[in-house]
């Protein structure tokens, strides 16, 4: 309960649409995986947690432990903002050095279409969501926001049963919850935008503010406004529901077979800060 002491995991998962019918990947029936504890909540200095579920993964590099979140932590009632500092304030007492996140995307691209898989390299970030950190004593820098290493796992296991898998995209992130007009995407894609989204920020730069490796992996579930053609309900609804177990294997195949201690670069982008917070 609210009391526990987080446990000890070396990699934080935030489950989203893309493993809507599952829940997180942590709920994947696979031999590898083994459900620890669920139900953990947790009191942190930005309120009470999401439940999160601790599971162990054995793989190549003998067992692994991670938490696992539904949504990225959002619920109703609470600001998607505290529910990721939450998240990363438990993602930081575990002590968790990687990230790994998924979702179900827009395109903006005309070149991807629905069922395509995207892992993003880079981000343009339009939330209103401002001064969030759990830690806030370290300068981030953006310029490698997702690491290669784990982003290597997720494209080498997405390439098996996805038929077009993309290792290079933008992820242009709002505030959501509701779709954009034609003309606001139209102004996104002239900014750059691949795809479009509500979950790769802030947990990518979170990731690097706890110390740890972030890499998503997303699947595009519709066209964006105005993008090739009008967008259809059930076709978004079956391919979250389709999709969902073979994107949970992606994320726990990155589990298992992530090395720890790969030469990255991730942390050489993370420097103390010049400057101190604010005294409380």
């Amino acid at each position: 309960m609210s009391d526990q002491h987080v446990p000890r995991a070396e990699f934080g998962i935030c489950g989203g649409s893309g493993t809507l019918s599952l829940g997180t990947a942590g709920s994947l029936p696979d031999d590898r995986v083994t459900v620890i504890a669920e139900g953990l909540v947790f009191e942190t200095p930005f309120g009470r947690s999401p439940a999160f579920t601790h599971i162990r993964v054995d793989g190549p590099h003998g067992p692994r432990d991670a938490l696992a979140v539904r949504m990225h932590g959002w619920r109703r009632g609470v600001k998607r903002a505290d529910a990721s500092l939450q998240v990363f304030w438990v993602f930081h007492e575990a002590g968790v050095r990687k990230v790994l996140a998924d979702g179900g995307v827009g395109s903006l691209n005309h070149l991807l279409d629905p069922r395509d898989v995207v892992i993003p390299n880079d981000f343009i970030d339009l939330s209103m969501k401002q001064d969030i950190y759990v830690r806030g004593d370290h300068l981030l820098i953006m310029r490698q926001p997702v690491c290669p290493d784990l982003a290597g796992h997720l494209h080498a296991s997405a390439s098996g049963p996805f038929g077009r898998v993309f290792r290079r995209a933008n992820y242009l992130v709002t505030d959501g919850p509701r779709f954009e007009s034609v003309a606001e995407i139209d102004y996104m894609k002239r900014l750059g935008g691949d795809v479009i989204g509500q979950s790769l920020s802030p947990e990518v730069f979170l990731a690097r503010d706890i110390g740890a490796c972030f890499a998503g992996i997303y699947i595009v579930v519709n066209y964006a406004e105005g993008v090739v053609r009008e967008w259809e309900h059930a076709e978004l609804k079956a391919i979250f529901f389709e999709e969902s177990a073979e994107v949970a294997r992606c994320v726990i195949d990155a589990v298992s077979n992530a090395d720890l201690g790969a030469g990255c670069g991730c942390m050489d982008l993370r420097k103390p800060s010049l400057l101190g917070l604010p005294e409380e």
